[in-house]
């Protein structure tokens, strides 16, 4: 039988492990007497621990939330995967300082096995810059703001926000990230248009705004819904581009929501598509592997002819 100390950490371990136990069970998991749960559930409360418990078949202890964060009790795998999960946080403001407050912290509490297991992982394994496909600095977010959107779309309030110079109200819904950007997914008031916007582009009033009742798109019309409004009106810079092929080929290379291929003959068609820069667009085009021509910007225009004399010039 574990001591006293020991088998109350354990106990508080299995009440944060799932939302309720029976007390039977974790007699039977702690090998003690359902007397003894008991007693030692009374000393978890009186350490400040809200634990609700029902008498009856149907009965059994519940940790509900408390007024400071209690110590997390980890299993192996647990405390590994958090470890590795903060060195890799990015993409909020300020995120990676508080990750790495935060696994400074559980490094000095972890065993000394699992340290080395989490340096052995951290020093061996090396990811390559997540910018890889742009010249563009990846935007971040302010935590706060992240924050005040999920809480409005839980309480299903309003936002009010400045968008483009503009002030709109909006029911907000999903944020969706892709290509490194957050996107909130919001239904404009009065007009019910649905948007796809940028929260790093934002600036959202923390006044409170009107409760709304709710008309949601189903969960995966979501992303598929952002891709698509970026692919036809959020790029930075646009093109149009005819490509030398059948607009089915030209379809069966690219997803169709970020671009749209209008066919002009059975040999020729236009893509439609963007970018966050002029850069990133010629490259993508060019790994179309068709032959095409750029129709406009002119900037996308030079760029290809300058990258045209560089291949040229490498090519000997």
């Amino acid at each position: 039988m574990l001591e006293t100390s020991a088998r109350l950490l354990a106990l508080l371990g299995l009440l944060q492990s799932q939302p309720a136990w029976a007390g039977a069970d974790l007699a039977q998991r702690l090998e003690v007497t359902p007397r003894t749960i008991r007693n030692d559930v009374e000393r978890l409360r009186d350490l400040g621990y809200p634990i609700s418990g029902a008498r009856g078949p149907a009965g059994g202890y519940r940790l509900g939330p408390g007024a400071k964060l209690p110590p997390l009790l980890l299993d192996d795998s647990e405390a590994v995967a958090v470890a590795i999960g903060l060195r890799a946080a990015h993409g909020v403001t300020s995120i990676e300082e508080s990750s790495a407050s935060a696994l400074t912290k559980l490094e000095q509490v972890l065993p000394h096995r699992l340290r080395r297991r989490v340096e052995a992982i951290t020093d061996t394994v090396s990811a390559g810059p997540v910018n890889t496909d742009s010249n563009v600095e990846d935007p971040q977010i302010a935590p706060e703001t992240l924050s005040r959107i999920a809480d409005a779309i839980r309480d299903e309030e309003r936002l009010r926000l400045t968008y483009g110079g503009d002030r709109l109200d909006v029911e907000p819904y999903r944020v969706i990230t892709w290509q490194r950007r957050w996107y909130l997914v919001a239904r404009e008031v009065p007009t019910a248009r649905w948007r796809a916007l940028r929260v790093d582009w934002a600036e959202i009033s923390a006044m409170p705004q009107p409760r709304f009742s709710p008309q949601p798109m189903s969960v995966d019309d979501y992303t598929t819904f952002v891709v698509r409004e970026i692919a036809s009106g959020g790029w930075s810079v646009h093109a149009r581009i005819t490509v030398l092929a059948p607009a089915e080929e030209v379809r069966s290379r690219i997803n169709d929501a970020v671009g749209v291929v209008e066919p002009l003959d059975d040999q020729t068609c236009v893509l439609v598509t963007g970018a966050d820069s002029i850069e990133i667009l010629a490259v993508y085009v060019g790994m179309l592997g068709l032959d095409f021509r750029v129709d406009s910007p002119p900037e996308l225009v030079e760029h290809v002819r300058l990258l045209g004399r560089r291949y040229a010039a490498a090519a000997g």
